[in-house]
């Protein structure tokens, strides 16, 4: 998993934001014009001096649609709860993996060819961030930096 660090940002960009919903059924005639702009990263980063980037490598989350290559928006600042997607240290290795509480502390990878971390004594385990948003590629052809 590589970790990249949110810059401080000198200026804004603005996505165009077409206020009309879309349709994930039949289509529906849409709007020809943008209602106004949106920027990115003041919507989806809250704390940005706490929010890193992390490239996911591995296939124990897709089930929850985090697959190699995404990109996750994980915030160090907030305090993880039950169910909660979540980066960890585990032996000294960056791992992401649901965490669960209940019945039992553990971490639960979203792939059933994954067994359960216990958290216990016998391993060491910090959890380290809360992923907040996940980025996937859909099209092959979308360049990535």
């Amino acid at each position: 998993m590589m970790l990249y660090k949110i810059a401080a940002r000198q200026q804004k960009t603005n996505i165009p934001l077409y206020l009309n919903n879309i349709s994930a059924g039949f289509p529906s005639p849409a709007a020809d014009y943008v209602e106004k702009g949106i920027d990115l990263v003041a919507h989806l980063i809250a704390h940005p001096s706490s929010t890193y980037v992390l490239k996911v490598s591995g296939d124990s989350m897709r089930d929850a649609a985090i697959i190699d290559g995404s990109m996750l928006l994980v915030d160090f600042s907030l305090k993880p709860a039950h169910n909660d997607i979540v980066v960890a240290s585990l032996d000294g290795e960056f791992t992401v993996k649901r965490l669960m509480l209940h019945p039992f502390p553990h971490l639960r990878a979203e792939n059933p060819a994954y067994a359960p971390i216990p958290l216990n004594e016998d391993r060491e385990v910090e959890i380290v961030g809360v992923v907040t948003t996940v980025i996937s590629m859909m099209h092959r052809n979308v360049r990535t930096r």
